[in-house]
């Protein structure tokens, strides 16, 4: 056991000698202990390594200050930055005060900030990892409050985190619980994110078996995003001559390669094939970044339970199975293979706010959707058609077992063209509830009436 004290982490040092204490007291490992309450001014970041486990006692405040010459992460593991594994990393009874310092503030030209990693607590490249008690109220608008990407065996539990971004950001991995959430920002609260902007997830892939539970979506005046973004991608092999923009993803000699280019809005046409092993480089006035070796076209989530979830905050779509397609980022290039998104479960999700128009939107392939106990107000299902080439949607099934329906609403399941929906529900909570269905939507039983519109 180690006390942080002992290596010069006090309350009455500045940012900086704190920040060399605390890396010195977690060099090697081992449990660390900050024993004695107060607030600590923290101004560089500390890199963790494996078999470490940090606690912090209740009263302790870790404030981050501004660095004028190296703006970085609060914690990041080394292997984020070598893409080596670490293991076994814990941090628990962290209260961070941002402070309004902005980790990635000096942008990719940084050596402390990794493209696309951009979490106050970021975490790349990481099994067994375990953030316990951690509490934020300011989130800037420019950082997640937890980053994770390149993942194995994660475990986020009682969590309380407002501000302005993404509470907790997930990148492509596997094995994940989140529980006992308190969240309020202004921004989505939790984000699986396959696919994503070239500066909001280092590498791109699967997001799978996770369970989100006992999590509260808190009200508040103003908002953007869902309470859950289930983000999915899809992308090509490079072509001579291929019109690319921002965030676009190719695959070439063997590796992911990503447009690197200002939010603008531009097309680029695409001449020279790129092929640089790390880093970006420019070929004919476009910057591609290496994002990862491998080949791989699609990104999504998959085996995704949701489980008691309270919808508190007024919204105009609680949960989106998401495509993006804006100046940022277009997740699906034309006639690439579209990811299907799979077997996405929502147990006990119960609405309280007063507005959320559509519980769920789907504008990505999804196959099988569950609904179980959950309890509704007047919100709708809304399937929608990104409208890119060759994009080809399966038939989501849908089913709705033991769901209380509160209020009456016009249109409970929408298909737009070119998608469509089977649909069971049995248990229901009122046999006198009705609604209708519009586009292609097949009702294969149901104990409440649905009616074509």
């Amino acid at each position: 056991m180690k006390i942080a004290a002992d290596y010069g982490f006090k309350v009455e040092n500045d940012g900086f000698a704190n920040a060399l204490a605390l890396q010195k007291a977690v060099e090697g490992g081992g449990d660390i202990y900050v024993d004695q309450p107060g607030v600590y001014e923290i101004a560089d970041q500390v890199v963790l390594g494996d078999d470490t486990s940090l606690y912090f006692c209740a009263g302790a405040r870790l404030k981050r200050i501004a660095n004028p010459e190296e703006i970085g992460y609060v914690f990041v593991n080394s292997g984020a930055y070598t893409k080596t594994y670490n293991k076994n990393i814990k941090i628990v009874g962290l209260h961070l005060i941002c402070n309004g310092v902005i980790s990635t503030k000096k942008g990719q030209n940084s050596k402390r900030i990794i493209l696309g990693l951009r979490g106050h607590c970021s975490f790349f490249y990481v099994k067994n990892l375990q953030i316990l008690n951690f509490e934020c109220y300011d989130l800037p608008v420019e950082d997640f409050g937890i980053h994770i990407c390149t993942f194995e065996n994660v475990l986020l539990e009682n969590l309380r985190i407002e501000g302005m971004k993404d509470a907790v950001h997930f990148g492509r991995g596997n094995k994940f619980v989140v529980r006992h959430g308190l969240f309020r920002t202004y921004d989505d609260p939790i984000a699986l994110n396959g696919h994503d902007y070239v500066t909001s997830n280092p590498e791109l892939g699967w997001i799978e078996n996770g369970l989100i539970e006992d999590c509260y979506d808190l009200n508040a005046d103003a908002t953007v995003g869902y309470f859950c973004r289930i983000l999915a991608g899809a992308w090509t092999d490079w072509r001579e001559g291929m019109v690319v923009q921002r965030s676009d993803t190719v695959v070439s000699n063997n590796r992911l390669y990503r447009v690197y280019m200002p939010v603008d809005g531009k097309k680029y046409k695409s001449v020279t094939r790129p092929t640089h092993e790390k880093g970006e480089k420019e070929y004919d006035g476009i910057v591609w970044a290496v994002v990862q070796e491998g080949v791989t076209y699609g990104a999504g989530c998959r085996n995704i339970h949701f489980k008691d979830i309270y919808l508190q905050k007024n919204r105009s779509i609680a949960f989106s199975i998401h495509f993006d397609k804006d100046e940022y980022s277009r997740s699906y290039y034309p006639y690439a293979t579209p990811p299907v998104q799979e077997n996405l479960t929502f147990e006990n999700v119960v609405v309280e706010a007063e507005t959320i128009r559509r519980l769920l939107w789907s504008i990505s392939p999804v196959d099988n959707v569950r609904f179980i106990n959950c309890t509704l107000k007047d919100n709708s299902l809304h399937f929608d058609n990104i409208k890119e080439e060759g994009i080809v949607y399966p038939t989501t099934n849908l089913l709705f077992s033991g769901t209380k329906f509160k209020e009456e609403i016009s249109t409970f399941i929408r298909c737009e063209e070119g998608t469509s929906a089977s649909v069971r529900v049995v248990n229901s909570m009122n046999d006198s509830w009705g609604s209708k269905t519009e586009g292609n939507v097949t009702v294969q039983s149901a104990d409440i009436s649905l009616q074509k519109g």
